[in-house]
């Protein structure tokens, strides 16, 4: 037995902080759907001037 061992209950409180602490991943697919999403916004306003 280690001396820092964690019953499941430890676990899940570890796993949580964890969770919270990393950065939020930079998902590149997201992102160029929401770059398309202005662009289109932008394109129908010209158009409809």
């Amino acid at each position: 037995m280690g001396k820092y061992q964690l019953d499941t209950k430890g676990k899940v409180a570890v796993t949580k902080f964890h969770e919270k602490q990393t950065p939020a991943k930079f998902d590149k697919k997201q992102q160029l759907e929401k770059i398309r999403a202005e662009y289109l916004k932008k394109k129908q306003k010209q158009t409809d001037k």
